[in-house]
């Protein structure tokens, strides 16, 4: 019986992915030369070339790009398995490795963790950054999920999972003093009209609650005194907080400040919503943390923020 040698297919799928001999060497730490022969020795195998010369470049044949769909599978795989077993390697304990968008409210994020954070027998490690230097790190197994308020761009060959965990919708919150600016006890804010005389302080441009945001002030009319612009959403609040401004959020990002007084939900916006994603890698075999988490019910999550 003939069994496929791991180590040749490694050779050849890091050829393929590499677009040629010399960046795979590097990349294996071998000889070119050393390289050849192993690819060599299982195109024989196959009894198929698997690569055509095109100039000084190694083009797939139709043969070498069935195996490198395959050798994409069986490595994928082992990748999958070195992390799940990477994450259970605390003897009794499990680990859930999180990636966190910056712009995520945190409390969002600890009422979504609330049911592993006393848990003795989990370990939680959670990464802070952008999308883009994420998805990598989930890309390479270094990440278990990524939490973010916008879905990952589902392009070819991609195997993200948008899974939407809440949405909730958006509030113009500000200082408290600003009711007793408007006409009458009690007196409403009145959107979008009144950010013409009051400043507000908005999530950057590429948010989508901003993009809502920007197109229904425009259609109004109406020019907003912008006082800053942040990314940030604890920096968004502490900016609100101090100042007689308002803020477009969740009611969840100033939960804390609606419930001291210090913050008051001015108006409710039904048109624009935040939604909130968890993003993770179509695998075989699911963190049994991540599904536990998950499976939670989306209602109680929401009702919960």
């Amino acid at each position: 019986m003939s069994f496929l040698n791991y180590h040749h297919l490694r050779y050849f799928w890091a050829i393929a992915k590499e677009g040629g001999l010399t960046r795979a060497a590097k990349l294996l730490n071998v000889s070119p030369s050393s390289l050849s022969v192993q690819l060599k020795s299982l195109e024989e195998q196959l009894g198929q070339p698997l690569f055509e010369r095109d100039g000084r470049a190694l083009r797939l044949t139709e043969a070498g790009r069935i195996a490198f769909d395959y050798a994409k599978v069986v490595f994928k795989s082992g990748d999958e398995l070195l992390s799940t077993f990477k994450s259970l390697s605390l003897g009794h304990r499990q680990m859930l490795r999180i990636g966190s968008v910056a712009t995520l409210s945190r409390n969002f994020q600890i009422e979504l963790l609330k049911p592993l954070i006393d848990r003795e027998d989990v370990e939680l490690v959670v990464k802070s950054g952008a999308l883009g230097e994420l998805l990598p790190q989930l890309e390479a197994h270094a990440l278990d999920v990524v939490f973010a308020n916008q879905r990952a761009t589902m392009e070819l060959n991609s195997d993200w999972r948008n899974l939407l965990i809440a949405e909730q919708a958006v509030s113009i919150i500000g200082h408290p003093e600003l009711l007793k600016k408007g006409k009458g006890r009690g007196a409403s804010f009145r959107f979008p009209n009144d950010l013409a005389r009051v400043p507000i302080v908005l999530p950057g441009r590429g948010e989508a609650i901003r993009i809502a945001f920007d197109r229904i002030v425009e259609d109004a009319g109406v020019q907003p005194i912008v006082l800053a612009e942040v990314d940030d959403m604890a920096m968004l609040r502490l900016i609100v907080r101090e100042s007689h401004s308002v803020t477009l959020a969740p009611p969840v990002v100033v939960k804390d400040e609606l419930a001291s007084g210090a913050l008051v939900e001015l108006c409710r916006l039904e048109q624009i919503t935040e939604s909130f994603y968890a993003i993770t890698r179509n695998r075989r075999f699911e963190h049994p943390l991540l599904k536990e988490l998950l499976g939670s019910s989306d209602s109680d999550r929401q009702g919960n923020s």
